[in-house]
């Protein structure tokens, strides 16, 4: 709902242009926002008239006004000052906090609404028919951008991000949990991937410049349809993970990037556990030492070309032949093989995904 911080704010400007003094209580007369300490005075008054049948009164030279909220009294506004126009003024006053007041539910509501999207908890028919009294438009594209950060920092990046890219009414940007932002940006029918990874790097230049550090960005697919948002938000989410998993130098990732660390981040661990087993018998390849461990990312970089890879390991290429030798005779793997190559390959980020779920679990 609309903070005191707001009223505050609102009151002041009104006070400065209308001449007069301005005081918010709720329904038990505590003050919510005023710009005279004096008028603070009138809260017993103020619950009185809350239990009265009119919308205005004058008491003791003041002009009270009923704010309502659907028929529900939310605000008592006082105010003084001097001349005939007192009552009018009050009334403009009143209805500018009217309106505000129904704005910022709007807002409330998009946003309640857009949280309930991204997480499932809407029914088909209630999508539509909440989207149309909000005034959202279904068949728009859209996708979900996900800015994780941590618990320091999350509340300054969900500020940061409403005052640089929430002034439109089209996008919408959130937060479903403590670390994580997420933006459902409208895309036009011309907007690219390439777009939405600039768009990206934006938001990354914008937390740079104002040391927000620890920031990693994700975004699903683009969807046309406002029912499947929630699918391009846990695509979104998957992206984040597995991102840290096989791209932990990559600061920025789309799902449609994941490749086949998409697969293997939805595998069971027992069936991952088994499969090493059965490629290394036993072994695993956290035991290699670190030059066989740089000798297999080189050759794979290099794409099993072993000339480029002994040039870029400073090494002759029979010594590479030699390693290369060793290796399949540890696991049964000659990796000159494509075949061969491919297993251990999927292998390693086997390994990979295993130990960053055992990281999670303690």
């Amino acid at each position: 709902m609309i903070s005191n911080q707001v009223l505050q704010s609102t009151i002041e400007g009104l006070k400065n242009i209308a001449r007069i003094e301005i005081c918010v209580v709720d329904s038990d007369g505590r003050t919510v926002a005023s710009s005279d300490p004096s008028l603070e005075e009138f809260g017993p008054q103020a619950v009185e008239f809350a239990s009265s049948p009119a919308d205005s009164q004058e008491i003791r030279g003041c002009q009270f006004f009923k704010i309502m909220d659907e028929g529900q009294l939310e605000f008592i506004l006082i105010v003084a000052g001097q001349g005939e126009d007192l009552f009018t003024l009050g009334k403009l006053a009143a209805f500018q906090i009217q309106g505000l007041l129904v704005a910022y539910k709007e807002r409330f509501d998009r946003d309640n609404f857009i949280k309930n999207l991204l997480l499932d908890n809407l029914l088909l028919v209630d999508i539509f028919s909440r989207a149309k009294k909000l005034h959202i438009k279904p068949e728009i594209r859209r996708v979900v951008i996900i800015i994780e950060g941590n618990e320091d920092n999350s509340g300054s990046v969900l500020e940061l991000m409403r005052t640089s890219y929430g002034t439109n009414n089209k996008d919408f940007i959130t937060a479903v949990d403590e670390n994580n932002v997420i933006v459902v940006k409208e895309l036009a029918a011309s907007e690219t991937d390439e777009d939405i990874q600039k768009l990206c790097n934006s938001y990354m230049k914008l937390m740079e410049n104002e040391s927000v550090t620890d920031i990693r960005i994700s975004y699903g697919t683009v969807v046309g349809d406002i029912k499947e948002v929630s699918h391009s938000y846990k695509e979104a989410k998957m992206a984040l993970d597995v991102g840290k998993i096989f791209f932990d130098d990559r600061l920025i990732i789309a799902y449609s990037e994941l490749g086949i660390g998409r697969l293997i981040y939805q595998l069971p661990i027992p069936l991952c556990k088994l499969f090493i087993k059965e490629i290394f018998d036993g072994q695993s390849p956290d035991d290699f030492d670190e030059e066989t461990l740089m000798t297999i990312s080189k050759f794979f970089e290099n794409s099993l070309n072993v000339s480029e890879t002994s040039r870029q390991l400073f090494i002759h290429r029979n010594t590479l032949v030699y390693r290369l030798d060793k290796l399949q005779k540890q696991t049964g793997l000659d990796l000159r093989v494509f075949e061969d190559a491919i297993t251990f390959k999927i292998a390693l980020m086997v390994v990979k995904y295993m130990n960053y779920m055992e990281t999670l679990e303690y």
